[in-house]
């Protein structure tokens, strides 16, 4: 494929290979699909059972002895702080581009796709998708998504076919036409044609993920949410996937955000790549930029890898050097409370 670059009043020629990201890119439009904008979600720690009977029976029993010397009532302890899944994070995802979140475990991705998809509120910032509010308009973009997540379910005694039949007439889909895109999705994803029409409960957990992205290809949405897609997969089935997911883009131009433990599979795929740790945006930018943010090995450009353990490395460092700090602090000041309470109680001296 050839374009026409103009710069500085001349032609410049670019020549791209077909399916390599230069000629994704030339097929972008400028319209932002996602704006993500100061994003904030917390968490509480949720309340037990039957907490509030608790806490009334241990109201009435130790009323008495929390009272000081002075009459008055000892203050309570705080509750546990609430947990901040997605703290201020901003960005935004072209038409068209696969972007990549990658993080650890627990650093807010999973939280970042359910905001989009409509399954949580934030509790402050915004989101859009085509332009759409999830919050005020959130049946509008349920029609402009889909969603695949690990937890994936299904009617486990019906077939992958009754399932995803299922799921269109959802979608307000019907007819022959559509048994038939069911059979084509899912043999482009490497399923048997016998294996379509047998219960879900006899498919392992790989080819049950493989339905998962069938039922989300479907409806030919949009905006597509990848919540670690591949997890579970064989390498081959990976490759099945990922080769789906290029199609998506460059024939339907499909705007794909993928969250990802595996970073080969984000260098291969995403345009950009989004680093999350502990629900703060660390960096962001294409995968061949970010490569310069790690230190070189022995002359060698470091690997995507390499540069995700580089960042959340040098953060955990820095959370465990405050961590050990406000540890010290805490012994220093219990060693100089236990020391006024000893000179407070020490027995008076015997007069002769």
């Amino acid at each position: 494929m050839k374009k026409s670059n103009k710069q500085n009043g001349t032609t410049k020629k670019v020549t791209t290979q077909p399916g390599t990201k230069v000629e994704r890119s030339v097929k972008k439009m400028d319209k932002n699909a996602i704006v993500v904008n100061q994003v904030y979600k917390k968490f509480s720690k949720p309340k037990a059972a039957f907490t509030w009977l608790i806490e009334l029976f241990k109201k009435n029993t130790k009323d008495d002895a929390s009272l000081n010397g002075n009459g008055a009532k000892e203050p309570k302890e705080d509750r546990k702080a609430p947990t901040v899944a997605v703290d201020r994070v901003s960005f935004t995802v072209k038409e068209g581009e696969i972007f990549g979140v990658l993080g650890p475990n627990g650093s807010g991705k999973s939280t970042l796709i359910r905001l989009m998809a409509t399954l949580l509120l934030p509790d402050d910032g915004s989101i859009t998708i085509m332009g759409h509010d999830p919050v005020k308009d959130p049946i509008t973009v349920q029609q402009l998504i889909n969603r695949v997540s690990v937890e994936a379910s299904f009617f486990k005694k019906l077939s992958p076919m009754e399932n995803l039949i299922y799921g269109a007439r959802l979608y307000g889909m019907n007819g022959k036409e559509i048994r038939k895109r069911v059979v084509d999705i899912l043999t482009r994803l490497g399923l048997e044609k016998r294996n379509i029409f047998n219960p879900m409960e006899e498919m392992s957990r790989g080819m049950q993920q493989k339905v998962a992205i069938a039922r989300a290809l479907l409806s030919r949405p949009r905006v597509l949410l990848l919540d670690e897609p591949t997890t579970g997969l064989d390498p081959v089935s990976k490759r099945e996937v990922q080769a789906v997911v290029r199609e998506l883009q460059e024939q339907d131009n499909t705007t794909i955000l993928l969250t990802t433990h595996d970073m080969n599979e984000a260098e291969i795929l995403c345009d950009r790549v989004a680093i999350l740790h502990k629900g703060k945006l660390i960096a962001l930018d294409t995968p061949e930029a970010l490569k310069q943010l790690a230190p070189r090995s022995n002359g060698h450009l470091p690997s995507l890898e390499d540069v995700f353990i580089h960042l959340t490395g040098d953060k955990l460092k820095e959370e465990q050097k405050e961590d050990l700090e406000a540890a010290q602090a805490l012994v220093k000041a219990f060693a100089k409370e236990n020391e006024a309470k000893e000179k407070t109680t020490a027995p008076a001296p015997e007069l002769n």
